[in-house]
């Protein structure tokens, strides 16, 4: 009982505070993994500028950084997973067809239902229905999964086919991750600016420090990336790397807790009304 009072004590923290919260965890991983740097002596104008040569595997060993962040990320992703299958539990509903899944996909991948449900999208900071978030959304929804794709496309490039990094910019990882960082900043830009704006009828208040911190992780973790790679042949490189970093495993940590898990629950949401609609139509076609 003491672990679980805990678990909604810093929830609760996190939701009063979140903006203040994600900032300072992101400041002081960025910082932590900086000072670690340092210590191994890599933090160093010749490092940086010469021998590395924008290289970020003589600043961090690429095993230490797979290890570290690929624990954390399967840290959010089996936070995530547990909650969704509680979700999925939930409802017997049965399978689901191919139809639902392919309906489902694609009302996602259009935010279909970020229209208002009449087309003219929603209310923010007044009575007047604009598309404002459904096209902020967009931007970062997708600037966030090219700068996925671009990661595990260089995972790929390294493990199956031994191609080391630095990449140039013309390959892929670097083409999907500018132009998703790009996207994503756009994104995340656009959504915090209407979450400042939106009146205090539209939405819970509450809600809003949370919310804003997921954004403003969002970004920061696109603002640094684009940073570290147009000067990773300065001796910058080795701070940006860890600023990055940094704000990366923040992100990565606080994925389960703050806005993020509202599109997986969406998407199963989705999913679930796919299925109920063809349950519904074969009800009542048995009934006729």
């Amino acid at each position: 009982m003491q672990k679980l009072g805990a678990g909604y004590h810093t929830l609760y923290l996190y939701r009063r505070n979140g903006l203040t919260l994600t900032l300072t965890l992101a400041g002081g991983l960025a910082l932590f993994l900086v000072l670690a740097i340092a210590r191994q002596g890599t933090l160093s104008h010749e490092l940086s500028a010469g021998r590395a040569g924008g290289d970020f595997y003589q600043v961090l060993p690429h095993n230490l950084m797979a290890w570290l962040f690929g624990l954390v990320f399967l840290f959010a992703m089996l936070a995530l997973a547990i909650g969704v299958r509680r979700f999925w539990q939930d409802m017997t509903i049965g399978a689901p067809s191919r139809a639902a899944i392919g309906e489902a996909v694609r009302d996602v991948l259009r935010l279909k239902y970020l229209d208002g449900g009449h087309g003219a999208g929603c209310n923010n900071e007044d009575d007047a229905f604009t598309l404002a978030r459904r096209r902020f959304h967009h931007f970062a929804f997708y600037g966030f999964m090219l700068c996925f794709a671009a990661t595990c496309t260089a995972t790929l490039y390294h493990y199956l086919f031994g191609w080391q990094a630095p990449y140039d910019f013309r390959s892929l990882p670097k083409l999907l991750g500018t132009v998703g960082g790009v996207s994503l900043m756009i994104g995340a830009a656009g959504l915090f600016r209407l979450n400042l704006m939106r009146h205090s009828l539209h939405g819970d208040a509450a809600q809003k420090p949370m919310d804003r911190g997921f954004i403003a992780l969002l970004f920061l973790a696109a603002l640094t990336g684009l940073l570290l790679m147009l000067f990773r042949s300065t001796s910058a490189l080795a701070l940006l790397l860890g600023v990055h970093l940094g704000v990366v495993m923040a992100l990565f940590l606080t994925l389960p807790y703050g806005k993020f898990p509202h599109g997986i629950y969406h998407a199963a949401a989705l999913l679930r009304w796919a299925i109920e609609k063809r349950r519904q139509h074969a009800l009542t076609l048995g009934e006729d």
